[in-house]
């Protein structure tokens, strides 16, 4: 249950001139061009550091953003097709990580084979489906779908046991929708209801390619949303996801079964080879008492059109033209905003990622983060570790025990940089050229049979959940990680050649946030061994609650776009972290020679290099589509606010641009929050 630093919706960073004629970047330091001098530091510090870059920097048209992390996914995009043309290009021994990734990217850019294909690769299971008979053939169906890597109706998944951080254990989860989140199905704006509208239109839409008359199709969608909703209403929503005990319900498979009589455990680990599994979390129960009660209920024609449809869903990006286009209308164009398709070979590098991304990785390291490259991140890693501690130190809030504890948590915290110790082996995965959806369907059984084998055993605290090309970081409140891929770890992020104040700004200010999310909302209540344990006192808990409900209050007054506001209880984490993670950076800084000297540069004293740097990497925008959903149902803050809100409670900020009190980014003492 990582929680991660960047945008949900795959943040991946690039560079490159991807975005025409007008987009540029300067790869190293802080640009000038971005300024916008007509906006004071003072009034909007986002704008006023990223408002030259958002007049220039057109969204491109297949993206339903436009950021720094964009930027430099262009440049990653580049040095992957070079990695995986070359693999495709150059015969490899069968068996091998080259043989296989070259494979696979030469059959997902194969657009002719797999247009001839049409749905002829799907058309078993639909057969499949179209057998069945009774409730019972529908579960059955659902564990087959499980064991072969196919979500359906929930989700499942290993994860180190919240009591027992050194065992891995099954979680089962509420899921089955089709739209991003349960609320789609249950507001009732007019926005929300156009949307749900626009949903069954393109389910209706989808199962017309796969041979249903429109007429059937449309009465058939019109099932499939209402079973959705059925199962949205017993979901929980996004907030209460955010507390630990809420996905944590530990069960005997004999008492699972007893709970969900139309649905056999016994039956689904077995399906899943593992039946001699004997407890696991059936995290949200009434999630699953609806969805059992459904299977009872519901006329197997309706579960019959809805599983055809997760099927459809599933399977539409690696099947022929009018189903990508089809996929691409909705979750692109409705969803997001996005108005073109990404060209064929980006869609290709994806899909390889998903399926070998560290065979992929371990090629990429291999070309752009050297052993050095590690070493001297570590360093940032430990001088922030350094500058944590003595922040715990100085909170006047907080108590001794309670502090004891924390720093025990960070002490033992551990940092992964760059790449994993091990690379994974893909030596069971077959994967054949010329059969593209064969070779998705082969990877996700993979990859299946590699997570199921996990539960029951000691967590391999080596593994890594995310891939070194991928410009990303996370926490990891169960084995109590920060993690930080190669990707992460590149200019204008992370710059040997650069000063002090743009890497603390940058990559210290990611590295800071990561930490503080052991010491957020949620991850404060796992220790130091990664178990969800109460390690506060009491009156401590209270205090930090007090805090952080302001951090909340202050959050919920802004309002991105229409008359939305943001969530402040959804995005308090993430808050917490940049905010917290900010005062650590610079903390950091500080006790750096550059950061004691104050000597300029570039006409910038070094605190105004740090925030300005910290700035500039969320540079963002977004379209109204893009952004509105992520105020919806995102736990993260857009980036303006991911900038505004932290430093106007930042005393630092205030003194390195001579904001007075009061100024909107430099909040009176009585208005300012205080955590950390």
């Amino acid at each position: 249950m990582p929680a991660c630093r960047f945008r949900t919706l795959a943040a991946t960073l690039a560079l490159g001139l991807a975005a025409g004629a007008n987009a540029r970047t300067n790869e190293h330091g802080i640009d000038p061009r971005n300024f916008d001098d007509a906006v004071g530091a003072c009034t909007d510090f986002f704008e006023h550091a990223n408002g030259g870059w958002l007049k220039s920097n057109p969204i491109p048209a297949e993206y339903s953003q436009w950021s720094l992390d964009d930027e430099l996914q262009e440049r990653n995009l580049r040095l992957l097709r070079e990695i995986l043309e070359n693999a495709a290009k150059n015969p490899a021994p069968t068996g091998g990580v080259t043989q296989k990734i070259g494979d696979f990217y030469a059959s997902a850019l194969d657009e002719g084979a797999v247009d001839a294909a049409g749905y002829t690769p799907i058309k078993p299971d639909l057969a499949r489906i179209a057998a069945l008979k009774s409730p019972a053939d529908v579960a059955t169906l659902v564990r087959e779908w499980h064991a072969q890597g196919i979500p359906a109706l929930f989700d499942f998944a290993p994860e180190s046991d919240m009591r027992n951080a050194n065992l891995v254990i099954g979680y089962a989860t509420q899921g089955g929708l089709g739209l991003p989140d349960r609320d789609y199905y249950t507001r009732g704006d007019a926005k929300s209801k156009e949307l749900l509208g626009k949903y069954r239109a393109h389910v209706a839409r989808m199962l017309t390619l796969v041979g249903d008359a429109n007429a059937d199709a449309e009465a058939e969608a019109g099932w499939i949303v209402d079973l959705e909703t059925a199962l949205a209403k017993a979901s929980l929503d996004r907030v209460a996801l955010r507390e630990p005990l809420n996905s944590y319900h530990m069960v005997s498979v004999k008492e699972a079964d007893a709970q969900t009589p139309h649905f056999s455990w016994t039956a689904f680990h077995k399906e899943l080879g593992r039946d001699d599994v004997q407890r696991f979390s059936l995290a949200q129960p009434a999630f699953f008492a609806a969805a059992d009660k459904a299977l009872a209920s519901v006329p197997i024609a309706h579960w019959q059109a809805y599983l055809r449809w997760h099927l459809v869903d599933f399977a539409a990006p690696a099947l022929a033209k009018d189903f990508v286009d089809a996929d691409f209308d909705f979750h692109g164009r409705t969803l997001r905003g996005t108005q073109e398709l990404k060209p064929r070979w980006k869609r290709a590098i994806d899909a390889t990622n998903e399926a070998l991304g560290f065979a992929v990785g371990e090629a990429y390291v291999a070309r752009t983060f050297p052993p050095e490259a590690k070493q001297r991140a570590l360093v940032l890693v430990k001088n922030l570790e350094v500058a944590l501690r003595a922040r715990l130190e100085k909170l006047d809030w907080m108590g001794a025990d309670t502090k004891k504890a924390a720093y025990a948590k960070l002490e033992t915290l551990v940092p992964k940089v760059g790449y994993p110790d091990r690379w994974r082996d893909y030596s069971a995965l077959t994967i054949k050229r010329g059969a593209y959806f064969d070779n998705v369907r082969a990877a996700a059984a993979f990859e299946a049979r590699r997570q199921f084998a996990k539960i029951g055993k000691p967590v391999d605290r080596s593994e890594w959940g995310m891939l070194p090309q991928t410009v990303n970081a996370y926490y990891n409140p169960l084995q109590n990680e920060i993690v930080f891929p190669a990707a992460q770890l590149q200019p204008p992020y992370f710059d040997a050649t650069m000063d002090d104040a743009v890497n603390y700004g940058g990559i210290g200010a990611v590295i800071g946030h990561e930490m503080l999310h052991g010491f957020d909302d949620a991850g404060s209540q796992f220790d130091a061994q990664g178990n969800l344990r109460d390690w506060w006192t009491k009156q401590d808990r209270e205090r930090f609650n007090a805090r952080t409900t302001e951090l909340v209050q202050q959050f919920d007054a802004y309002v991105p776009i229409d008359n939305l506001h943001i969530n402040g209880k959804l995005t308090l984490g993430e808050n917490i972290a940049d905010f917290g993670g900010l005062q650590v950076a610079w903390d950091a800084f500080k006790l750096t020679d550059e950061g004691k000297s104050g000597q300029a540069r570039d006409g910038f004293a070094p605190g105004q290099r740090f925030f300005l740097a910290f700035a500039q990497s969320w540079r963002t925008q977004q379209r109204p589509e893009a952004l509105r959903l992520q105020v919806q149902s995102n736990e993260h803050a857009p980036a303006k606010f991911r900038v505004d809100g932290p430093v106007s409670n930042v005393p630092a900020f205030a003194a390195a641009f001579s904001c007075k009190s009061g100024q909107p980014m430099a909040r009176a003492p009585a208005g300012r929050v205080e955590i950390w």
